[in-house]
């Protein structure tokens, strides 16, 4: 995850970071302490076949990015060794995450060799976000490459409403390729700790070198002392490397991509309706927002970025539509009587627009509206569910996946998630995650929360198991948590020790698992 804003990185400021990594119950970290040997390649070094007279241009995306490769792989590492058995082991995952990455890897590739940067790292959105743009963490960094807000900004990503520049598939992109250059001149060309700077800060690694230098110690990657899951970070993505290297010696199976563009960017040039968009290019509605996962809601930002990534081959039908459609006839418009108590917020709320977007178009100079007058009201033109992808229906979507009898919250003026966990007795990281949220993202007053009471008839077909947990060498509470789907504080709880106690190797743990959710 990319976690620095950029003028405290100038400073070498302290930030924390983490990325995103595949669900639970398939975690390389959680499979690759639990592995079984396997023979790896010992040679250090990636083998390229001889040089021909005249090279030939690579066959699809994969052999373009073997070419590209610079990065020493490391494979005699045990801890990329790991990495690499679990890849290999993860037919379906890589399957999965590499078909994925078929509408963005060559435009990824494009910015890369543009800016002579090693082609490893279009890998790193694996690592990152499992190729999704819309993946959202935990510690609040969103799309592909997880860029958190404050870094984000600092790169030019906007965020409002409408629009989020973090999801956006090319800008977030070329912000990452910008970050990957700052971050190599930062670290002298090494790779492997500019790496490390990007998911934990570059505060964290400049921290860690000066210790060691002044301790005269060694100040490689592998050298430092650096969060847990930062250790795990590089490994990963140069064992990803590795197998992308040789997929058939590893038996890893990669979707087939052709080394071609996938989408061309068309300059709109006003807001859209994102199902009116989709009809004029002849797609689902589904697959623009897969290519254009940086808007929010239903349309495009009146005020902001209006480029549309549209499906190459229906690139000309889609221009061809567009200029036969005034500007005026591009979004819905509603007429709306102002009832009494009325205010442009509420209006907005009701309408899935925003204030701004209402003043300007009926030139208000402020907020202050009167009962009985007329606003014009820019609207979806379908039906909700038509926009899948847009924010409030993936929130929705999310808020409705829960086990157990549902409870809702309607938040409040000085509310915090904490406070309001507490009245619903569940967690806050459980509450997060039924709403589509990080425990650190704002609070809206009137926004509604859920909450799943897993006590209640409808999960009675589930039971409780205990079990004797003996630790692994690597292993933490939050890896354990997260391997048996169970709260820190629980296993606390239940075997009397505190955070600040290490685990140790062959020691047990008492754990009450959902045989449901771990069988």
């Amino acid at each position: 995850m990319v976690h620095k804003n950029f003028a405290v990185a100038l400073l070498a400021a302290t930030v924390g970071a983490c990325s995103q990594m595949p669900n639970k119950g398939s975690s390389p970290e959680r499979e690759a302490a639990e592995a079984p040997e396997r023979k790896i390649a010992s040679s250090t070094t990636i083998s390229t076949p001889e040089p021909e007279e005249e090279a030939l241009p690579p066959t699809d995306i994969w052999e373009r990015l073997r070419r590209g490769f610079r990065l020493n792989h490391r494979v005699d590492n045990t801890k990329v060794q790991d990495y690499i058995a679990y890849f290999s082991r993860n037919e379906g995952y890589m399957a999965r995450v590499s078909e994925r990455s078929r509408r963005y890897i060559f435009h990824v590739v494009e910015e890369l060799e543009e800016a002579n940067l090693p082609l490893e790292l279009a890998l790193l959105p694996i690592v990152e976000s499992a190729y999704d743009p819309f993946a959202y963490s935990h510690a609040r960094a969103s799309g592909m490459w997880q860029f958190i807000p404050s870094t984000g900004r600092s790169f030019g990503l906007q965020q409002n409403w409408w629009y989020d520049g973090r999801r956006d598939v090319h800008e977030s992109t070329r912000a990452a390729v910008k970050y990957f250059n700052y971050l190599m001149e930062r670290f002298d060309g090494d790779w492997e700790l500019a790496l490390a700077a990007y998911n934990a800060g570059e505060g964290t690694v400049r921290r860690a070198v000066e210790r060691n230098r002044r301790k005269g110690l060694g100040t490689s990657f592998w050298d430092l002392k650096l969060p847990r899951e930062t250790k795990r970070y590089v490994p990963q993505l140069l064992a990803l490397a590795e197998v992308v290297s040789r997929p058939d010696y590893y038996k890893v199976p990669l979707h087939d991509i052709a080394n071609e563009p996938y989408y061309a960017r068309v300059d709109v040039g006003s807001q859209i309706d994102m199902a009116q968009a989709a009809e004029l290019a002849e797609i689902e509605v589904d697959e623009l927002y897969l290519l254009n996962p940086g808007y929010n809601r239903w349309a495009t930002d009146p005020n902001g970025n209006h480029q549309l990534l549209i499906p190459i081959e229906n690139q000309d039908v889609f221009e061809a539509a567009l200029k036969e459609l005034p500007e005026d006839q591009r979004v819905t418009w509603q007429r709306y009587t102002i009832n009494r108590g009325d205010t442009l917020s509420t209006i907005a709320r009701r309408y899935q627009t925003t204030v701004s977007a209402i003043r300007e178009t009926n030139k208000l100079r402020n907020n202050n509206i009167r009962a009985g007058k007329t606003l014009l009201i820019p609207s979806a033109s379908g039906p909700a569910g038509q926009y899948a992808y847009a924010l409030d229906q993936r929130v929705k979507r999310r808020q409705s996946s829960g086990q157990g009898q549902k409870s809702s919250y309607t938040v409040r003026p000085g509310d915090s998630l904490w406070a309001i966990a507490r009245k619903m007795n569940v967690s806050v990281k459980q509450l997060a995650s039924w709403n589509s949220m990080a425990p650190g993202d704002t609070l809206r007053p009137g926004r509604t929360l859920v909450a799943y009471d897993g006590s209640t008839p409808a999960s009675n077909n589930r039971t409780t198991r205990k079990v004797s947990y003996k630790v692994r060498s690597g292993d933490s509470l939050y890896r354990i948590a997260n391997k048996f789907s169970i709260e820190i504080d629980d296993i606390l709880r239940w075997n009397k020790i505190t955070k600040s106690k290490y685990l140790q190797p062959g020691q047990r743990l008492t754990l009450f698992v959902d045989s449901a959710s771990n069988s």
